[in-house]
């Protein structure tokens, strides 16, 4: 079943990881992730965004254009897509893990 765009307007966002200079957040819509957003603010003031649409998010290539429009309205006020201070590159992508190195292995690695 395929997401038709009116819906693509109600997602959350929840950010998971912030630095300096980018963030990364979860779209969800009922409740289930859909995308990774990840942006990366660059120091002349452009924003560069990658968008990961899950594999299984059903979501249409057409939807993209709202889904993105939608990000920029919520999330970007200070840059605009048709302004060009704010890019996107578009994934669709499989999620295998979150990887990270055992405790052990990293204690070894520092003595």
């Amino acid at each position: 079943m395929a997401v038709d765009s009116a819906h693509i307007a109600h997602f959350d966002v929840t950010r998971v990881l912030r630095t300096p200079h980018s963030e990364r957040f979860v779209l969800l819509r009922h409740n289930q992730e859909f995308a990774a957003l990840e942006l990366h603010y660059l120091l002349n003031g452009t924003v560069a965004g990658t968008v990961i649409i899950y594999q299984d998010a059903q979501l249409q290539e057409s939807e993209i254009p709202s889904l993105l429009t939608q990000i920029d309205d919520r999330l970007l006020p200070e840059v605009d897509i048709s302004e060009h201070n704010l890019f996107f590159t578009v994934v669709v992508g499989k999620v295998l893990g979150s990887f990270q190195p055992e405790v052990e292995a990293v204690r070894e690695a520092k003595s």
